[in-house]
């Protein structure tokens, strides 16, 4: 399957978790994640290319050894990037200035810059999520920036 198939697939419908796979990588290579050196520093020192390795870690569930790797998650959740997210509503409680315990209830917001550092609380958001892919499908880009990041993500595959 190319890439343009699966952004197209992506856009019409569920992503398999290969197509997933390709977005949330799509996300990370524009932030400047090298896929190719890091799936040879850990998976193998063969590279198959981009699209085959990127089967194998869907296939075979290897796709949390990229999920959880730190350079990973640094490229995905650049500092200063803009990326639009949802922040769900919370509800917690904290002790204000007179020692008393008093509940705080936020509303859900849009969040469009990463923070310095904001990585290490999602890996471990992610490592407490029951479903880590799924996590990380709330911060892929809207369908209008599909297209751009694609022929962004070309490129640098080119390149490298």
């Amino acid at each position: 399957m190319t890439r343009r198939t699966m952004i197209r697939k992506t856009v019409k419908g569920r992503m398999t978790r290969q197509e997933t796979l390709f977005m949330l990588l799509s996300q990370a290579m524009v932030n400047g994640f090298e896929f190719r050196r890091w799936y040879q520093s850990n998976i193998s020192r063969e590279w198959p290319g981009t699209d085959e390795s990127i089967e194998l870690l869907a296939a075979e569930s290897r796709f949390y050894a990229l999920v959880f790797s730190h350079e990973f998650a640094r490229a995905f959740w650049k500092q200063g990037a803009q990326m639009s997210f949802i922040v769900p509503s919370m509800t917690y409680s904290r002790m204000n200035g007179r020692g008393e315990v008093e509940t705080i209830s936020r509303k859900p917001f849009t969040r469009r810059t990463i923070k310095a550092d904001v990585w290490k609380y999602h890996l471990r958001q992610m490592a407490l999520s029951e479903d880590p892919i799924r996590y990380l499908k709330r911060f892929l880009p809207a369908h209008e920036q599909l297209q751009a990041q694609h022929n962004t993500a070309d490129r640098m595959t080119a390149a490298g």
